[in-house]
This record gives C-alpha cells, structure tokens and sequence, in this order.
C-alpha cells in the first residue's frame, strides 16, 4: 500500500506542477503540447498505479489461498490412500486366508469338533477371513495415521452415554416395529404358527456383539480419519457408501464347490454379482447408504459412539425379531424385502427416524444440537 500512496503523491504532485506551468506561460503554440503530455504522464502513473495495487494486495491473497487449498487436499489424499491400501489389503489377505481357514474347519469336524461347521458353505469362512484380516490391519493403519487415542478420532468422553444409548435403541426399534404391526394388520405379513422363542437369545447377543463392533470400525475409525481432512460432508457420504457396500457384497452359495488356494480370489470376483440386479440394488443398497447416513450423522452431531451403537442394534433387534414372529410369503421389490431392513417403505421408516433423532438432540438433548 505504501507504493500506491507514494505513486498518487507523485501523481498530484505532477498535476499541480502542470498546472502551475499552464497558468505561468499562456503561450497558445507549447500549450496544447504540454497539455497532452500531462495528460499522457498523468495516464502512465494511473496505469502503474492500479498495476502497482493489483500486485501489493490482490497476488498475496491468491498465494495464500492455493496455499491451503494445497495443505487441505495433500492430508486428504493421505488418509484416502491409506484407506484404499487397507480395504484392497483386506479384501486380497481374507481371501488368501479363505482357503485354510475352511481347511482347518473340516479338521476340526472330521474329529468331532465344531460339529456345526460342517454344513458351513465356503463363503461363511471368506466372510470370516475378510473380518479377521480387517481386524489384524486396523492397528497398522492406525499408527501410520497417527492416531494415539480416541480425541485423533474426534471423539470426545460422553459423561450421559447411557441415555444416548437407550435413546437410540429406542428411536430405531420403535417406529419399525410399529411398520412391522401395520403389515401384519393389513396382511402383507402373517404371524407364525410355531414361534423359537430360543431364537431370540441369539438376537439378543448379535444385536449386542455387532453394532458395537461395526460403530467402532465404520462410525469410529473410518470416519474419524476422513474427518480428519476436514471435509465433513464427503467423509460421511464416503463411509456410509462404503458401509453399504460392504453389506452388500455377498458371493453366492457353493460358488467353489471344490475349494482350492484361488477359492478366496474366485468368491471376491463373484462378490459383485449382486450389483447387476437393479431392483435389488435400488432397494437393498440405496436402504443400507441412509441407514450409514443416519448413524454417521448421529456419530457427528454427538461426537460420539453411543447414540449410533444404540441405533445400530435397535435396528438388528427390531428386524430379527421381527423375521422371528411373522414371515412374508413373496417378495415385492422394491417396496418390501425379505426383512424390514429392506426396500423402499424400510427406507422411508429410515427417514423417519432420522428425522426423530435430530428432533430429540435439538428439543429434547440439550447442548447436542
């Protein structure tokens, strides 16, 4: 700024001496020559002078602006390279460890063992090694994230966990058991003649087992570190497609009938074929990408896990209990699915409870929203 004040000091400087010579000399022959020449100087200055402006003030503004743009995308691609490096290496180790994971299960069977992993399809033990190497990589991708405690996550202590906990089982279980109701008063859904009711203990310890473990990984370490890139919005759309994809994928039954070292390989190729159907892919994936989109916004606005780990095993009790007292007899995709988990009228429940959830943390959960 100091160059552009010295520069219009000149300039008026130069147009009083101009004016000052054109009073003194009246001479009608030099007088239009000077007036032009003053003209032409007082042009010139002008000139550097909004030269001068634009390089001072505006050039620093440009620097400093590609500047972060620079520092915000160059953390982004890190953490979205190792996390692409860590699925690849996830999926490609689960299934080199397919194969001899079903081998020793057979092992175990032939000598009375585990009896009940006899019936198990080799897909059964593709999906196990897949979990078993995403959980032996976690700790690795972590340390080169930098991640020393749950705050690198942005994960705060959450001193009223216990009401965040009910409240979300309670926010997900009730509005999709009141669907399952109306579908059985208007028959889309018939009660069953002969209820397990032992079946419901194992409902009970999936609902309890999963939704932690998934909130931990998906919710906890996913989207703590995309957030960590300080785009929030792509973060969550990043980790809710990825959760629904990872339910989604599913090799079909007795893909290897003869399970060789490439079995492994053979099941990750055919893990694709479910998103050929478009019905299916309309009304399965679309439900399962808001179902993510719910429990990662519930993860943000609360900074913490509890409010999506109560949601998440709402949602797996209300639907296993449910398959457990009625039983629909034909598909109708995309509206209804082989569970309430599945099809459009599930995804509007979804809405639903979204749309409950954001209400309770802004009325009834003070200082949440």
């Amino acid at each position: 700024m100091r160059v552009v004040v010295d520069i219009f000091g000149r300039q008026s400087l130069s147009i009083s001496v101009d004016h000052e010579e054109a009073a003194n000399h009246s001479n009608s022959i030099l007088f239009p020559r000077r007036f032009w020449t003053g003209a032409a100087r007082r042009h010139q200055i002008l000139s550097h002078a909004l030269r001068a402006f634009f390089h001072v003030d505006l050039s620093p503004s440009i620097y400093v602006d590609s500047a972060s743009q620079g520092n915000f995308t160059l953390p982004a691609l890190k953490h979205a390279v190792r996390l692409a490096a860590y699925f690849a290496a996830t999926i490609f180790i689960g299934g080199l460890l397919a194969p001899p994971l079903f081998w020793a299960g057979q092992w175990l069977t032939a000598r009375g063992l585990f009896p009940f992993l006899a019936n198990s399809d080799f897909e059964r033990f593709f999906h196990r090694a897949v979990l078993f190497a995403a959980v032996a990589l976690l700790w690795p991708l972590l340390r080169l994230s930098g991640v020393r405690s749950t705050d690198d996550l942005g994960l705060a202590p959450n001193s009223l966990w216990r009401r965040d906990l009910l409240a979300g089982f309670l926010l997900s279980t009730i509005p999709l058991l009141c669907c399952g109701a109306l579908f059985i008063a208007f028959h889309i859904y018939s009660l069953r003649h002969v209820i397990a009711w032992t079946a419901f203990g194992k409902i009970v310890a999936a609902s309890i087992a999963v939704s932690p473990i998934e909130e931990i990984f998906f919710r906890g370490v996913v989207l703590g570190l995309l957030l960590k890139t300080s785009y929030q919005y792509l973060a969550i759309l990043t980790t809710s497609a990825f959760f629904s994809i990872v339910h989604f994928l599913k090799a079909p039954e007795h893909t290897s009938t003869i399970v060789t070292w490439t079995s492994g390989l053979n099941s990750i190729a055919h893990s694709f074929s479910q998103f050929a159907d478009p019905i299916l892919l309309g009304s399965a994936f679309i439900t399962l990408f808001v179902l993510g989109l719910i429990l990662a916004d519930a993860r943000v606005l609360t900074c913490s896990l509890w409010l999506p780990i109560g949601l998440h095993a709402g949602w797996i009790f209300a639907a296993g209990a449910f398959n457990r007292v009625a039983h629909r007899g034909i598909l109708d995709l995309p509206w209804l699915g082989p569970n309430l988990l599945v099809g459009i009228v599930p995804l509007g429940i979804a809405g639903l409870t979204w749309l409950i959830m954001r209400n309770w943390l802004k009325y009834g959960a003070p200082g949440k929203l």
